[in-house]
């Protein structure tokens, strides 16, 4: 029996052609309920003397089978490993699958412009917090709290008494206290007004704010600078309108356009237009003296009371919806690729 019960073991383990019909094998014959256990199960019904030679007889039988199963299931993990490699297997020497190019966002590319615009004016390029003492934000800047222009600047409150900054400006006193003048900088970043949003409004934007300081600066340079800034946006020709207007941190202020063509409207037969770009004026003695008060409360010089200097700011939304003919300044910020995945070709230089 035992010999009989070897023999067809090792066929069926043999003929098994996957793991899992082996384990149907294996449980079978040496599992708990298998064939060899229930041989082994039997001995107690035997005489002792005859009990020793068939118990030594059903082990070899297991211990033969044990063998040929682990053998068996060795041989099929192989094979099953070879397999899985052969239909997996990835030809290095065939060309790889295009992918779709990704693309500067309209924003960033104007911002970039401007920046290599001012880095070549000798600008430094500075950024700041988006979280602002009220200090920073307005009264140091000739906005105290019952100035009506704070009117203009409907703002996020936090509970600690800070606010999300309604304009870049408040880069202007944070590096002025840093530093003295002669200087001349540029900030970029986002800045935030509690307001209703459409087409061409959102409560968070971009600004970009720029300020110079020395001696002798007058309103000319200011001009000029703008002109410098309109020539490298829209070529050499572009021209420039400046217009009274108010701002509480400069004196006298205005707001400057530029004359542009738009390339998609010469192709439509549509004459340019002027283009307000944002505001500028000659920084108000006030902030000067604000900040060397500051200057004074961290233990540095009064550097800046009879200095002259120049101020200007700019939405690059604006800017990029005119450039590239986006209707609705919420675009930008849909994350639909539908909608910037047109300008990629034009932003990469294509």
């Amino acid at each position: 029996m035992p010999d009989t019960l070897q023999a067809t073991a090792i066929a069926e383990i043999q003929s098994a052609d996957t793991l899992e019909a082996l384990q149907v094998v294996k449980t079978k014959y040496v599992g708990k309920s298998g064939l060899i256990t229930r041989e082994l199960s039997m001995l107690g019904k035997l005489p002792p003397e005859e009990r020793k030679t068939r118990g030594a007889e059903i082990n070899v039988v297991r211990q033969g089978i044990q063998a040929v199963l682990d053998e068996r299931e060795a041989s099929l993990k192989r094979a099953s490993l070879d397999a899985k490699l052969q239909s997996e297997a990835i030809d290095v020497t065939l060309p790889g699958l295009p992918l779709p190019s990704g693309g500067l966002h309209p924003i960033t590319r104007v911002y970039d412009d401007l920046i290599n615009i001012f880095t070549r004016l000798g600008y430094n390029t500075v950024e700041g917090p988006e979280v602002e003492e009220e200090h920073y934000n307005f009264e140091a800047l000739n906005i105290p709290w019952y100035h009506p222009a704070r009117e203009l600047q409907d703002t996020f409150w936090l509970a600690d008494g800070r606010l999300l900054r309604t304009h870049t400006s408040n880069m202007q006193v944070r590096y002025m206290v840093e530093h003295e003048p002669p200087l001349k900088m540029v900030s970029r970043g986002k800045v935030y007004r509690y307001e209703a949003t459409d087409a061409t409004h959102e409560a968070m934007f971009h600004q970009l704010e720029g300020l110079v300081v020395g001696e002798g600066i007058t309103m000319s340079d200011l001009k000029g600078t703008i002109a410098e800034m309109a020539q490298g946006l829209f070529g050499a020709g572009a021209k420039v309108r400046f217009q009274p207007s108010y701002y509480p941190f400069v004196e006298p202020g205005a707001d400057f356009s530029v004359y542009w063509q738009n390339p998609r409207g010469q192709m439509e037969g549509k004459a340019g237009k002027w283009l307000e770009l944002g505001g500028c004026g000659m920084v108000h003695p006030n902030v000067f003296r604000a900040v060397d008060d500051l200057r004074e409360k961290a233990g540095k010089a009064r550097v800046y009371e009879g200095k002259t200097g120049f101020a200007f700011g700019l939405g690059p939304e604006r800017m990029a919806m005119l450039k590239y003919g986006i209707p609705d300044i919420r675009y930008f910020y849909a994350n639909d690729p539908k909608v910037i995945g047109q300008f990629r070709g034009e932003l990469n230089g294509v």
